[in-house]
């Protein structure tokens, strides 16, 4: 495949044909993308902030900024380069193929690891947290979830936005459940002074940035978007803006309150305490369905960079993909916590490399497509950074 067809080529002879996919699914994709949002917001950033739960505003609102650097890299690239390739069409269109193809095997491979393993996660800690009785079911769940992805595929692109957009949106109605009760029970306002340690400030900040990675993969839909030029940065954008919004409208009760960010499930212990048991056990399922709305955003971004580099149709990725799930599932039984610990670090900092192999390129970039600006390089070097500290805190996160 020339560079021309890896950078700029949309899905041909795939199963995707049909018309172009418009601005609202694709705010649907990056919504879900981010975190998702409920598992964000009910989850994992309250439990960032036990020790700083009186500077969370603060924090979250740093992190907001300090993500908007890698946002502001992919929206560059976006505005000039779309295509199935995705982060790896950005690469090529910078410094060439063989770079790109390295790019594409850190990615391919942290993501494909992330598949394997999450599942472990969602039926081994998040399900048996919100119903306890589902313990027996959960060798079952670890054939089941797969399954489910791989036919959501397998029905096509429609059927995978479809959900997809429904995941959004259920997400987003419950976090604002959550900001609803947390403020109607308490105020937040102390969440914005910021008389911490800062070594504590900064570490949360960083860690609360880092969720957000996700963020990029709707840019594989590149290549079958309406527009994609304008679509694809007003989506990535937009989708942030608001998912920041709302986990922070939802975040702030829940840590001003470190009760709650004790709880196994911060979200569900405030839907518990402060509404009913019923939205409780909605929360908690919601955070496990986000989880696994993630894992098909990835599933969506794998068959289309898979396409881009082998011209194989995203039907029959689907199905390849879908098969090594499902035959990986059983060995998953035999040691869940040790595949979950062994798999994670690896997909993890496979993941970060691939982004630092993004923003290393960013001038090159800049200066084939754009007119150069003053802030380029320090933003290059600044998301560089970002990686690296990703890097760091998933082999430090390791030895803990």
């Amino acid at each position: 495949m020339t560079q021309t067809q890896l950078v700029s080529g949309s899905v041909r002879g795939a199963h995707t044909a049909g018309r172009p996919v418009g601005m609202w699914a694709f705010l649907g994709v990056t919504i879900a993308s981010l975190g998702g949002p409920l598992a964000l917001a009910a989850l994992y950033i309250p439990t960032i902030l036990p020790r700083t739960a009186t500077e969370s505003g603060v924090v979250l609102v740093a992190a907001a900024v300090v993500f908007a650097l890698p946002l502001f890299v992919w929206v560059r690239f976006a505005r000039h380069v779309s295509g199935p390739a995705g982060l790896t069409g950005y690469v090529e269109a910078a410094v060439g193929r063989p770079i790109a193809l390295v790019q594409a095997a850190f990615w391919i491979a942290s993501y494909t690891l992330y598949l394997l393993y999450t599942t472990v996660s969602v039926v081994y800690d998040l399900l048996p947290t919100v119903i306890p009785g589902v313990r027996p079911y959960r060798s079952t769940l670890e054939i089941v979830i797969p399954v489910a992805l791989a036919l959501v595929m397998l029905a096509g692109r429609s059927a995978a936005l479809a959900v997809l957009g429904a995941l959004a949106v259920g997400q987003l109605g419950l976090v604002g459940a959550l900001a609803w009760i947390g403020f109607g029970h308490g105020s937040a306002a102390h969440a914005f002074t910021a008389h911490g340690p800062v070594g504590a400030l900064s570490t949360a900040t960083g860690q609360t940035a880092l969720l957000y990675i996700c963020g990029s993969l709707p840019v594989f839909l590149g290549g079958e978007v309406r527009t994609p030029t304008r679509t694809v940065p007003r989506g990535l954008v937009g989708g942030y803006l608001l998912v920041v919004a709302a986990v922070g409208a939802a975040v702030l009760p829940i840590a001003s309150n470190p009760a709650f960010t004790h709880a196994e499930i911060p979200g569900m212990a405030i839907a518990q305490v402060f509404s009913s048991h019923s939205l409780a056990v909605a929360v908690g399922l919601g955070v496990a369905a986000s989880t696994v709305g993630v894992m098909l955003v990835e599933y969506v971004a794998l068959t289309r960079l898979g396409h881009a580099l082998t011209g194989r149709s995203t039907r029959q990725l689907s199905a390849a993909f879908g098969a090594a799930l499902v035959v990986f599932a059983p060995i998953t039984l035999i040691d869940p916590d040790r595949i979950y610990n062994d798999l994670l670090t690896p997909s993890l900092v496979l993941l970060w490399l691939s982004q630092l192999v993004v923003f290393a390129v960013y001038p090159w970039f800049t200066q084939r497509f754009t007119r150069r600006r003053l802030v380029d390089l320090p933003v290059a070097g600044l998301g560089v950074a970002f990686t690296v500290y990703g890097i760091y805190a998933s082999v430090q996160h390791a030895g803990t």
